[in-house]
């Protein structure tokens, strides 16, 4: 079971809003710290490591920046989302950001609700309203890659690659 504070947020979060595009060639921890100030200016300084983005349909809709490395390098155990953009969703993957999809999401929660997350029974609970919700569940590979970190450690970890320094 993961637990985690809740920041809530809307339909078609783009990749700009997570990322903006003056930070596309800064280092990856500037880049962290750019994370929505657009639209969510100091959430970054809020943001506690393990909390979890609830958003609506299609998070992570636009280019292919590396919003969804942004989002775990400030801090974001895991993101649940009505639907998710299919590129975000394997950017995702590749960074070791866990991002799910979960039909009823955006109802069931307020931002600071606490959100249990079970993987082994792929399900969402509220305790604040009781409300479980069925998580739609991910390959068995992609989750590995997911919670190991991302595809690079992985990498390193079967000898595919040399260590990065």
């Amino acid at each position: 079971m993961i637990a985690a504070r809740v920041w809530k947020f809307g339909d078609n979060i783009n990749t700009d809003l997570i990322l903006p595009g003056p930070y596309l060639y800064r280092s990856p921890e500037e880049q962290a710290r750019a994370v929505f100030e657009a639209n969510r200016p100091g959430w970054v300084d809020q943001v506690k490591k393990g909390d979890a983005i609830v958003a609506g349909f299609n998070f992570g809709m636009g280019s292919s920046r590396p919003a969804a490395r942004s989002l775990k390098n400030c801090g974001v155990g895991f993101l649940v989302a009505e639907t998710i953009n299919g590129l975000f969703f394997r950017n995702s993957v590749n960074f070791g950001l866990l991002a799910l999809e979960c039909p009823g999401v955006a109802a069931a929660f307020e931002e600071g609700d606490k959100a249990l997350l079970s993987l082994s029974e792929w399900t969402l609970k509220n305790p604040r309203n009781g409300l479980v919700l069925a998580v739609s569940p991910v390959a068995a590979e992609l989750l590995a890659i997911m919670q190991g970190g991302g595809i690079y450690p992985l990498m390193e970890e079967k000898g595919l690659i040399a260590p990065r320094s």
